[in-house]
């Protein structure tokens, strides 16, 4: 169990095996062990592990999270934080999540800066993947021709207004027909700064 987090855990953070085997100053053989569950590292290693890859020392060990673990949610692609992007299905692998039913989630990658200050370029939005959004909820939606984007959805009437966070942007109106081009893919449950 600790072997496959772990091999899974190394590849979600792009490191090879000889790459993490340097930093902790050990060989490629010892990782490749760990990762075949042929030995164990000592918890100190485990723990200095775990800060390499970006997850806590109970995601390591498969005990994070309420009655469970942390599981890995694909990162399926990127959604732009603004107006135009396509939305693509590339995969760039997994990253943790503190989720029951991971099947129900994805992460994408936030291009742009028309949700700063509070969402940057570069940021992991953790979506829950659902077709209707609440009013002031922050969601992804695909908008006319596969057109994705990451902003507040809010209603009004019979329209719907895409809001971002940066004061450079104006918010989209979308009323009338144009309403059936407009797709929910999901709720945003929370972002996380990749460093």
């Amino acid at each position: 169990m600790f072997g496959q987090r772990l091999k899974e855990l190394r590849k979600a953070a792009g490191y090879s095996q000889t790459r993490l085997a340097e930093y902790l100053g050990i060989s490629q053989q010892a990782v490749g062990k760990w990762e075949t569950g042929r030995a164990t590292p000592d918890p100190n290693t485990i723990a200095t592990i775990a800060r390499l890859l970006g997850v806590s020392a109970d995601t390591m060990l498969g005990t994070a999270g309420t009655g469970g673990m942390e599981a890995l949610v694909p990162v399926v692609g990127s959604v732009r934080a603004g107006y135009g992007a396509l939305a693509f299905e590339e995969d760039y692998g997994t990253e943790p999540a503190n989720v029951r039913d991971p099947e129900n989630y994805l992460y994408l990658i936030v291009k742009g800066d028309s949700m700063e200050p509070r969402i940057f370029d570069g940021d992991y939005a953790l979506v829950h993947k659902q077709n209707t959004l609440e009013n002031g909820d922050l969601g992804v939606l695909i908008y006319g021709d596969e057109e994705a984007t990451l902003k507040r959805y809010i209603r009004r009437g019979n329209a719907v207004i895409l809001e971002p966070f940066n004061p450079d942007y104006e918010p989209l109106v979308i009323e009338g027909e144009a309403l059936e081009h407009l797709h929910i893919v999901g709720k945003v449950r929370e972002t996380r700064t990749k460093w």
